[in-house]
C-alpha cells in the first residue's frame, strides 16, 4: 500500500517533465520508504533501476552490467563491463538515442565504498555525457552520512550536479494514521506512539487485531518481527552497536545532558558527543532547548530520542529481551508495556503530535497568526519560583504573537484548573503582546467541558486532530 508523499511524488514527476537532465539525490534511513517511493515514481515510466549490495565491487559491477543489457536490449550473453566508466558512458551514450527515462541507482553508497573511484567516475560520465540528454538520475541512499558528506558535500566530485535533493523523513501522525483508516483516533496516537512514522513499522500492524495483541505479536515474541529491530538497525548502520545502544538505554532511562548520558552508558565524557552526533545524524535522537532559546548558546539543552519506536523500545522492549527470549513476553508485556506507565509515556508523545497539528495548521493557515516557531518551554516560573513547563508553543517574533498550550492524555481532568494554570504560565515567555491559549485533551468529553468554560480557548480533543482524515 503506498500512502502519503505527495510533495515529494510532485517533485520528482516535476524534474522528469523538464526537457534536460536531473539529478535527484534521495537519502533517509532505513524502513522510512525510499525503495516504495521510488517505485511508485516509476510505475508507468521507462526506468534502468539497479540496487546496489554490500558485496564486491566486481559483484556490484556484474549485476549492474546485467541491468544494463536488459533496459537496452542486448543478447543476455553480452559480456559485463570491465569498469564503472565503461558502464556509464555507455549508459549515456545510449540515452542520446532514446526517449526519456528515468536512471536509479539505489544504495549508492554500497557500490561507492566497494570501488572509492566510483563518484569520479560518474561525475565525469554527467559532464560528458549525461548533461546534454533527458534523463532523470536518481541517486539513493540509507547511508546519511555518506550520502551528505560525499555526494551532496562540497568535496565531493559529485557536488554542485544535482539539481534537487530529498531527505525522506518518516510520516508525521496524520500521515501516519493513513495506514490505519478503521483505527480510532485515539488508538492512532497510541500507534503512532509506538511505531512512530516509520512506514514499514506502520505496514505490520494488523487492524482486524487489538492493539494489545499486534503488540505481542511484533514486539514480545522472540519471533516478533520488530523484537530486534532497533539492535539490527544499529548493527547494519554502525561499527559498535553495543555502545550505540547503550546511549540510547541511558537517554530513554532520563539522562538528558552529556554528561548524565556518559555516566549512566560508560562511555568516556571525552567521546560522548561524537556518538551523540552520530546518533542525530541517523534522525534517532536530537537535542531540543526551551523555546526562544538558541540552540547554538543555549545551556538548557536536553538530548531525547526523536524516534517514537525507538523510544518505545528502549522504555519497554530492551530491559526484557531476556524474558521474551525465554517464551515470557506477554508476562513481560503486563508488567510493563500494559500499564499506568504506557499512558504516561504516550502522554509525553502527544505532546509530539499536537505541536505537528500546529503545524500543519499554521501551513493551512487556520491559526490566528503564521507562526516561525514551534517548541516547549522548560525552567524556572518567576512567579512561583518553582520548575514548570509549557507543553507546547508557536510564536512569530516580529509580530510578537504567541498560542501556548497543555497536552493532557488521561480521561479525567479538572478542566477550569489547568486553564487557570496554563493562562498563568502563558504569560512567562516574553516579547509577546498578543497571547493566545490551546488545550489539547483525548475526549471528546473534555473537549466540550473546556469550550463551555472558555470558548476564547482553542480546544482540539484526539478525534479532532484528524479532521482531515
Amino acid at each position: 500500500m503506498f500512502v502519503g508523499r505527495t510533495e515529494e511524488l510532485h517533485t520528482l514527476e516535476r524534474l522528469y517533465t523538464r526537457p534536460n537532465f536531473q539529478m535527484l539525490v534521495l537519502y533517509g534511513r532505513r524502513r522510512v520508504g525510499k525503495t516504495t517511493l521510488i517505485d511508485e515514481f516509476v510505475r508507468d515510466k521507462p526506468c534502468l533501476y539497479f540496487t546496489a549490495k554490500q558485496q564486491s565491487n566486481a559483484l556490484n559491477l556484474r549485476g549492474f552490467s546485467r541491468k544494463v543489457i536488459e533496459f537496452f536490449s542486448f543478447p543476455a550473453t553480452s559480456p559485463s563491463f570491465a569498469t564503472w566508466s565503461d558502464a556509464l558512458d555507455f549508459v549515456s551514450e545510449r540515452a542520446h538515442d532514446n526517449k526519456p527515462f528515468v536512471f536509479v541507482f539505489d544504495e549508492f553508497p554500497y557500490a561507492a565504498l566497494a570501488d572509492k573511484s566510483l563518484p569520479s567516475a560518474l561525475q565525469i560520465a554527467i559532464d560528458h555525457g549525461f548533461k546534454t540528454t533527458n534523463v532523470t538520475m536518481i541517486l539513493s541512499g540509507s547511508n546519511e552520512g555518506f550520502m551528505s558528506s560525499n555526494v551532496l558535500g562540497s568535496k565531493s566530485p559529485l557536488y554542485g550536479r544535482r539539481t534537487a535533493q530529498i531527505r525522506l523523513l518518516p510520516f508525521d501522525y496524520a500521515d501516519a494514521a493513513l495506514f490505519l483508516p478503521n483505527t480510532p483516533a485515539t488508538q492512532c496516537i497510541e500507534y503512532y506512539a509506538t511505531f512512530g512514522g516509520t512506514p514499514y513499522y506502520l505496514s505490520q500492524i494488523d487492524e482486524s487485531m487489538s492493539y494489545h495483541d499486534n503488540m505481542l505479536e511484533l514486539c514480545f515474541s522472540r519471533s516478533g518481527l520488530l523484537f530486534e529491530e532497533p539492535l539490527m538497525l544499529l548493527r547494519q548502520e554502525l561499527r559498535e552497536p553495543a555502545l550505540y545502544s547503550s546511549i540510547l538505554q541511558a537517554i530513554a532511562n532520563g539522562s538528558s545532558t552529556l554528561k548524565t548520558i556518559a555516566e549512566h552508558s560508560g562511555v568516556e565524557y571525552s567521546a560522548i558527543s561524537k556518538y551523540i552526533a552520530t546518533l542525530e545524524g541517523l534522525g534517532l535522537i536530537e537535542r531540543i532547548v526551551p523555546f526562544g532559546e538558541s540552540p547554538t548558546t543555549s545551556r538548557k539543552g536536553q538530548y531525547r530520542i526523536r524516534d517514537p519506536f525507538f523510544a518505545y523500545w528502549y522504555r519497554f522492549v530492551s530491559d526484557n529481551t531476556d524474558l521474551i527470549e525465554s517464551g515470557g513476553g506477554e508476562a513481560a508485556a503486563e508488567e510493563s508495556a500494559f500499564t499506568e506507565a504506557f499512558d504516561t509515556y504516550v502522554g509525553q508523545q502527544f505532546e509530539t503530535v499536537c505541536t505537528q497539528w500546529l503545524s500543519r495548521a499554521n501551513r493551512a493557515k487556520r491559526l490566528p497568526f503564521l507562526a516561525t516557531q514551534f517548541g516547549k518551554w522548560w525552567g524556572t516560573d518567576p512567579k512561583t519560583h518553582q520548575q514548570t513547563d509549557i507543553d507546547v508553543l508557536a510564536g512569530n517574533t516580529r509580530t510578537h504573537q504567541l498560542i501556548a498550550g497543555e497536552c493532557k492524555w488521561r480521561s479525567r481532568l479538572n478542566v477550569a484548573d489547568t486553564i487557570d494554570t496554563l493562562r498563568s504560565r502563558a504569560e512567562i515567555p516574553k516579547g509577546y503582546s498578543e497571547r493566545y491559549l490551546a488545550l489539547f485533551v483525548k475526549t471528546q468529553e473534555l473537549a466540550d467541558i473546556a469550550r463551555q468554560r472558555d470558548d476564547s480557548i482553542l480546544v482540539k480533543c484526539a478525534d479532532e486532530l484528524f479532521e482531515d482524515r
